[in-house]
């Protein structure tokens, strides 16, 4: 922990969080179910509702993952059930007349209040609170810090589309959140999204480049991905024809890279996007176009070449796994790909369910909606346990975790006075002194170990964005969901 709201501290990723977050509950709280649909009919046509018994290991496992947001809480804590947090960041925003005092610690309304409060006008946003050098030269609380919290903002002039959409994204989902419960404020997140993704939209650049230092923290690659995930999320949410036809008709062939399957993550949001779009081809509507049609059935085949490129016996089948079968592509934060990939299948697995929709096939061969949920499940069940170390990756769940989590709060002990200079706790062979429950380490390396050293940051850090999904995952396996026939 130490600048909102990331491995260093780039502030934009905790839209990422949020955008996964929010994203996952809007998929799994706009429930009905909807009949019809078509298969290959090589197999019986499956029935909506759970395909299986339900394990109750997922639903204490997700009970422990939650708790990791409240861990990351900054700001004035409110019914802190934390023992270890206080009030940390509380002038954080001051300088320009703003509380951005809220917010996560990196790298739920608590989140959606903090981007309300960073957008205080039309084409402005603030990505970043804190000094990522600094921050990165300093190992203590954030209950303690006194170091300087500079603001980092973009604007017309100093353009961040990818950030800008992702907010707008995560705006959007959380809107439909709150839309039964409250809607006044439910239409106030929706304001901001439709008015950030203009922003994003008409004044085009990339965070990364308008703030190199960035760079070097996370290197956002590109933009089109998350305008085209905020337009999705913003048609979802409002109904509105024209966010259809620009993800569709207008940009789809230029920016959405049909039938070129990616991986799902921070800097990629293409396979989310595919996904998302697919449930408007799996139900269909009478308000859309032949052409939008189109568009979406192209999302549709990208997005089912990513779920066949995910089942362990596809012809299509990835190799970039470990040999204890986890979907594996890069050393740092192993589990990102992972955790992305299940959670998606489980979604995609669903829409099938829903809709009656038999199978997919995959260079020949079928695979069903069952098919592609045991593979969503074998990834979570890795992570809790089942994999050659026989360690849970998820802190506080079952026996044997990870006691060196690399996290500053976690390391220190809650009466410890370090000032900036504490890292005789990073460097200590000792547990940590407090659990930090519910969150999930960075993962194994490609031969299935894991190293607990909280110098070890590459497995031992902990990062929000993966918790997010990590949550939706969860969440899908505790009860299988159907899709709404309607967004509005």
């Amino acid at each position: 922990m130490g600048s909102k709201y990331t491995r260093g501290c780039c502030g934009w990723l905790i839209v990422a969080l949020i955008a996964a977050l929010v994203a996952t509950a809007a998929m799994f709280a706009i429930m009905k179910r909807k009949p019809g649909g078509k298969g290959h009919h090589k197999k019986p046509l499956p029935v909506p509702g759970p395909p299986g018994a339900i394990d109750s290991k997922y639903g204490d496992a997700l009970g422990v993952a939650l708790q990791f947001f409240q861990v990351q809480k900054s700001g004035k804590l409110e019914n802190n059930q934390i023992p270890w947090r206080g009030d940390s960041a509380l002038t954080d925003g001051k300088e320009a007349g703003l509380d951005l005092s809220k917010g996560m610690f990196d790298a739920l309304k608590w989140i959606t209040d903090f981007l309300i409060a960073a957008h205080p006008s039309d084409n402005v946003l603030y990505i970043q609170v804190g000094d990522p050098d600094l921050d990165h030269n300093c190992w203590e609380r954030p209950e303690t810090m006194t170091e300087k919290r500079p603001l980092t903002q973009i604007n017309k002039k100093s353009p961040g589309s990818d950030v800008a959409a992702e907010a707008a994204a995560a705006m959007a989902a959380a809107s439909m959140v709150f839309k039964s419960s409250d809607t006044t404020y439910s239409d106030v997140l929706l304001q901001h999204a439709q008015k950030l993704f203009t922003f994003a939209d008409t004044y085009r650049g990339l965070s990364s480049e308008t703030y190199p230092k960035l760079q070097d923290f996370y290197n956002s690659t590109g933009y089109v991905d998350e305008l085209l995930w905020a337009a999705s999320w913003l048609y979802h949410s409002t109904g509105d024809q024209t966010y259809l036809s620009y993800v569709t008709v207008q940009n789809g062939k230029t920016y959405a890279e049909w039938g070129r399957p990616t991986w799902f993550s921070w800097d990629d949001k293409n396979p989310g996007t595919q996904v998302l779009l697919s449930r408007l081809n799996f139900f269909g509507s009478k308000q859309i176009s032949n052409a939008e049609n189109e568009g979406l059935k192209s999302y549709r085949d990208t997005a089912e070449a990513v779920i066949c490129g995910l089942i362990p016996d596809s012809p299509q089948a990835t190799a970039s796994r470990t040999g204890g079968g986890l979907i594996w592509i890069s050393g740092w934060n192993s589990l990102q790909h992972a955790t992305n990939s299940a959670f998606l299948a489980l979604v995609y697995s669903d829409y099938m369910l829903s809709t009656r929709t038999a199978e997919v096939q995959c260079s020949g061969k079928y695979y069903s909606p069952t098919d592609i949920r045991n593979f969503a499940a074998s990834q979570a069940n890795y992570i809790l346990g089942d994999n050659p170390m026989k360690l849970s990756y998820l802190v506080g769940y079952g026996s044997n975790y990870p006691q060196q989590v690399h996290h500053r709060g976690a390391s220190i002990p809650a009466d410890a006075k370090t000032g900036c200079k504490g890292f005789q706790y990073l460097h200590s062979p000792n547990p940590n002194p407090n659990v930090a429950m519910g969150a999930l380490v960075g993962g194994p390396f490609q031969n299935d170990t894991f190293v607990d050293s909280r110098d070890n940051a590459v497995q031992t850090e902990s990062s929000t964005y993966n918790s997010g999904t990590l949550v939706g995952l969860l969440s899908g396996l505790v009860t299988t969901s159907s899709v709404a026939q309607s967004f509005t």
